[in-house]
């Protein structure tokens, strides 16, 4: 990668909203992700994201998602198990015309029913959109 390329996956992390010492959990990892952005994510929080297997609390989820992984309501219900109270969880799908693209109503009509709203959508590299998931505020 170029010293311009990594520029911008690093800017892309920072635009995502992580910063020093963030508690990250990382779902859906599969051979397709963007190493490059886990790694940017990883360089910005200063530690390694946790995985599937970890149950601490943490302060973000990135759950990469693909149009053949399942119920995706089923996995942003999940990816809430860890997820400290103010957390957001960010989806990480393929972008139009990839393998395994998702409709973005799809994760819009998914995340009310998993007691989420989508608050944005972002580019995250080349390959992967990324949407802003937050958990809706507590009567």
């Amino acid at each position: 990668m170029s010293e311009a390329d990594a520029g911008t996956v690093a800017k892309v992390a920072d635009k995502l909203g992580f910063k020093d010492e963030d508690l990250v959990q990382e779902l859906g990892y599969d051979d397709d992700v963007d190493f490059d952005l886990r790694d940017s994510i990883e360089d910005l929080i200063g530690s390694a994201m946790f995985d599937e297997h970890d149950h601490d609390v943490v302060d973000a989820v990135i759950l990469w998602w693909r149009a053949n992984d399942g119920d995706l309501v089923d996995a942003l219900v999940d990816s809430l198990t860890t997820l400290d109270e103010g957390g957001i969880v960010w989806v990480l799908t393929p972008k139009p015309g990839r393998a395994g693209f998702v409709e973005p109503a799809d994760i819009a009509e998914a995340a009310p029913t998993a007691g989420l709203h989508v608050t944005t959508t972002a580019g995250a590299s080349a390959d992967w959109a990324a949407t802003r998931l937050a958990p809706r505020k507590r009567q």
